[in-house]
């Protein structure tokens, strides 16, 4: 019996101390020098490159001028940005038709969320495709360039390309808002530079998105998973079309507030957590198959828990190692878990010291243990009714 306790704690050390040091390993990576290929890439003169920007928009009549007009400078005509009104019941249609571009409106109460809605601007573009698709939430703003970088490189690689996708933090943040903020930046900034600078594939991130034509139609996106994107760049990946991310090229969306935030959280840790159950072994099993070992290095990505959920799992399953070490067991799995818990530690220094210290001041860290007692019911409630599907999160206004 002592030997079987002895084991499973061991797999359990095991399991929790790869996907850290994996995140330590892309941090580490990302505090090193730029590589220029990639920018050498995006100055290269390409042919002439018909371009269509995809903007799902479900009840987004608050943000969408802010979005169209930071699109509208970067295309070559206001047609070629297309609007997908999605089951809206407010003026989200007559606010983008004022810019003079393309608006579609989709209205089906069955088929909800952000996969159908792009799935019907694609068929809205077969009859006359565009070399490259690029797809932006109707709540976002776009830097300059940002478009004709991610579309040079889609071009030059026929790979997906991710744009970096950051969030704005509200007006007055709580504590609450400036440490989601910063789990936010090492997700979708830190995480996916160190990825481009060891050369591994990254994952789609939600917006600021530019595939090539041939290569979006290889998967279908009419569905309503609640990380459909994560879901498309492991569809494209096994099919032969990694992620590449630009890190020259950014899209910044907002935070949620109060209620709002709790919901979109839900969601997105939600959804991942089913990914990362469902997903992982699929890579394995592609990666083996195909004989790819980038596929195993983006089942590893996709292996790294919510930062604050692979948190709670170490200290719960810490507590549990030096209580069978004081008992007389094995002190291997609370040895391994002590290498773990190290890399938790210096990926988010090493993160916040490099990539966020300006926007987040140091003393906001302390607020850490409490924001991981706002997500432990969250993760509970995943345990008893787990959010899978796509829900419009209305945005909290007060």
């Amino acid at each position: 019996m002592i030997l079987f306790l002895e084991i499973i704690l061991l797999i359990v050390a095991v399991a929790l101390c790869i996907p850290c040091v994996f995140l330590l390993l892309e941090c580490l990576a990302a505090s090193l020098p730029k590589r220029e290929q990639q920018s050498d890439v995006e100055m290269e003169p390409v042919d002439a490159v018909k371009v269509s920007v995809l903007v799902p928009a479900h009840n987004e009549s608050s943000g969408i001028r802010t979005t169209l007009e930071t699109l509208l400078p970067q295309v070559s005509e206001p047609k070629n940005i297309v609007v997908i009104a999605d089951n809206c019941n407010d003026d989200t249609a007559a606010i983008a038709r004022e810019y003079g571009i393309t608006v579609i409106e989709r209205e089906n109460s069955q088929l909800r969320g952000k996969g159908y809605a792009l799935d019907y601007g694609l068929q809205f573009l077969e009859a006359q495709p565009p070399d490259i698709v690029v797809t932006v939430d109707g709540d976002c703003n776009v830097a300059p360039q940002t478009i004709e970088r991610i579309t040079r490189l889609a071009k030059k690689t026929n790979r997906p390309v991710q744009s970096t996708y950051l969030m704005e933090q509200p007006a007055n943040p709580s504590s609450k808002d400036i440490i989601s903020a910063l789990a936010v930046r090492v997700k979708n900034l830190v995480r996916p530079s160190g990825l481009l600078r060891l050369g591994f594939p990254n994952l789609l991130t939600g917006s600021g998105m530019a595939f090539p034509w041939q290569v979006i139609r290889q998967i279908s996106l009419a569905n309503s998973k609640t990380v459909d994107d994560m879901q498309s760049s492991i569809d494209l990946a096994i099919a032969g079309y990694p992620t590449i991310y630009c890190d020259r090229a950014l899209v910044t969306g907002r935070l949620m507030e109060k209620e709002a935030a709790t919901s979109q959280r839900t969601r997105w840790e939600h959804g991942h957590i089913e990914t990362l159950l469902t997903q992982s072994p699929r890579l394995l099993k592609a990666a083996i198959a195909q004989k790819r070992y980038e596929l195993i290095m983006l089942a590893l990505e996709i292996a790294i828990p919510p930062l604050s959920l692979l948190v709670m799992l170490w200290l719960g399953a810490t507590a549990v190692a030096s209580l069978a070490a004081v008992l007389g067991l094995s002190w291997i799995p609370l040895a391994i878990l002590t290498l773990a818990g190290i890399s938790i530690v210096c990926a988010v220094a090493l993160s916040w010291a490099k990539f966020c210290r300006t926007e987040i001041p140091g003393k906001s860290l302390i607020a850490i243990p409490f924001y991981l007692l706002w997500k432990i019911p969250l993760y509970i409630a995943y345990s008893l009714e787990p959010q899978t599907k796509w829900l419009k999160t209305e945005r909290d206004n007060s």
